[in-house]
Formats: C-alpha cells, sequence, structure tokens
C-alpha cells in the first residue's frame, strides 16, 4: 500500500504492530522522521546510505535521530565518510548491494547486438559502461581515456550506455576531442542484459561511488573490468586479481590497464576466474541475509 504522509505512516505503525521501518532513500528518511518528530511514531527506523560524501550540515541531526537504530552502508568507505558525524557510532554497518546472478546467465553467448546495430566490425574491441551521465561518474575522465587510447593506435571503438544530465556536454567535449567517430552515445537502453555481455572491456571512471553495482553486473558479464579507486568500488576490484584499478582522473593510468588487457599482457582467465568467486560476496541472497540479521538484532535488542 502507498503511504501518503507522515501521519498515515504513524497510524499504520501502530494499526500493524510493525517492528520497524527501512528507510531506504533521503526522503523517506525525512518522512520517517516527522512521524516520529511529529506524529509520535515509536517504531526504530533503519535508514540506508548509497553515496559516499559527506553529510550536509543542515541533515546532521537528520542521521542522528534517536530513533534511529542502524543506518546501513553499501560500502566501508560510505561508512568511513559517515563517522566523524555519528554520534553513536554502533550504529553504523556496511551491508554491501548484491544482485540477482541469473539475470545475466541467458545471454553469456551475445547476440553481436551492438556490433550489427552500429556496423562494428569483429575485430574491433568495445570498452563501455553502463551509467547515467552525471557529474559523479566523471565522463570527462572516460573521454581522456579514449583519447589516450585512440593515440596509441589501438583499435578499439568506446560505448557510452546511458543518458543523464551532463549528457550534451559530455558529447560536447567529445567533439571538442576529434573523438566522435571513436566515441559512440547510445542513449537510454533497455535491453542491457542483451547488450553488455558484449562488451570487451567495461570501463567506470568514477569520481566518486558508494559501491559501483554495476561492476558486478560485468562480473556477471565475464567482463575485465577497469576502474578508478573512487569510493566503495576497491571493495569489488582487487587490483591485478579481479581487475585493474587507476586513480581518480588518471586517464594516461586507466589507458595503460586496458592497454595491458589489449596487448595480452594480463592473464584474463585468471582474473575472470577470481571474478566469479568475488561475486559470491555480492548476491541479492547475502544482502537479504546480512540485511536480516541487522533487523533481528535491533528487535532482539527492543525486547
Amino acid at each position: 500500500m502507498t503511504l501518503y504522509s507522515p501521519k498515515e505512516l504513524n497510524q499504520y505503525a501502530k494499526k500493524k504492530k510493525i517492528d520497524l521501518i527501512h528507510a531506504h532513500d533521503s526522503h523517506a528518511h525525512s518522512f520517517a522522521l516527522i512521524a516520529a518528530s511529529l506524529f509520535g511514531n515509536v517504531t526504530p527506523i533503519v535508514v540506508s546510505r548509497r553515496v559516499d560524501f559527506k553529510i550536509n550540515r543542515s541533515s546532521i541531526k537528520k542521521y542522528n535521530h534517536k530513533k534511529i537504530k542502524k543506518i546501513i552502508c553499501v560500502s566501508n568507505a560510505i561508512k568511513e565518510v559517515l563517522y566523524p558525524d555519528i554520534g553513536d557510532k554502533s550504529i553504523l554497518t556496511t551491508v554491501h548491494s548484491g544482485i540477482d546472478l541469473n539475470k545475466f546467465s541467458f545471454n553469456q553467448n551475445n547476440n553481436q547486438k551492438l556490433r550489427k546495430e552500429y556496423q562494428i566490425p569483429s575485430n574491433v574491441k568495445i570498452i563501455g559502461n553502463v551509467a547515467a551521465i552525471a557529474p559523479h561518474k566523471d565522463y570527462y575522465t572516460f573521454i581522456n581515456t579514449a583519447e589516450e587510447i585512440v593515440k596509441r593506435n589501438l583499435n578499439v571503438k568506446f560505448f557510452i550506455i546511458g543518458t543523464g544530465p551532463l549528457e550534451e556536454k559530455i558529447k560536447q567535449y567529445c567533439i571538442q576531442k576529434k573523438l566522435s567517430n571513436h566515441i559512440i552515445f547510445t542513449g537510454f537502453r533497455t535491453d542491457i542484459q542483451e547488450i553488455l555481455p558484449e562488451l570487451d572491456i567495461f570501463l567506470m571512471t568514477s569520481e566518486t561511488e558508494g559501491l559501483g553495482t554495476s561492476i558486478i553486473d560485468a562480473f556477471a558479464c565475464q567482463l575485465p573490468v577497469v576502474a578508478t579507486r573512487a569510493g566503495g568500488i576497491p571493495e569489488i576490484v582487487q587490483h591485478e586479481k579481479n581487475g585493474l584499478l587507476a586513480d581518480i582522473k588518471d586517464a594516461n593510468e586507466l589507458a595503460n590497464q586496458i592497454e595491458r588487457i589489449l596487448n595480452g599482457s594480463i592473464d584474463l582467465d585468471k582474473i575472470i576466474n577470481e571474478q566469479q568467486k568475488t561475486l559470491q560476496k555480492f548476491t541479492k541472497s547475502v544482502t537479504a541475509h546480512k540485511t536480516l540479521l541487522e533487523y533481528l538484532a535491533i528487535t532482539k535488542e527492543k525486547s
């Protein structure tokens, strides 16, 4: 059912004897706190935090409300960012996000959809990312990395799959760099499960990143990953074990890591094998189980 006001939430929690309220985003967080502060809701609150930047000074009280019994961070990086501003450190915990490992399983032998649609020859490697074209994804560094690769005369095509508020600016930056023949903007796609396995390398150049679940998707597709050390990414990608990392905004080093894959100096079979081991820590069932344990700890404490 849909609750349209904090007052309704309070009434519903009382009527149904709800044991706890989980606020999954900032809006829900505010909604739950108003129900507690103005309408007397006594139900314990759990808050999820998915972004790796500091809390606004004006919001610190919001995260320290007495009814908040747990703040579940999707990475240790987020937990570390929050730590200085949370009075009761014991309410901070980490539960990594997970994915459904079966959502790509039917399509491991991909149908060459991108190659057919954009007439990409079979001898051209495809490097891409699937993400909102937003500031924290730092697509400027993606373009700069592409520029480095093109300068090295490597036979590749870059794909930016998605849309977002910076799309036109990034397209203009691509034109400015004279890379329009090397980078394809696909816009919003509803067929990610079909086209993601077709990439040869997954490139993530984020400046900030709560965790980076699209990397988990790439692992599920058995794609080599090159990424920045932003936010929670190193909690998924271990350099030279299950992927390759570079510092934030370091386009040259990102290009170096890509070139290592393209020239065969990395044991990709080993990388992919390690990815599959890592995946077992980032499944929906693992996330659900760990979240349930946090719930049970709160309700046990309450009783």
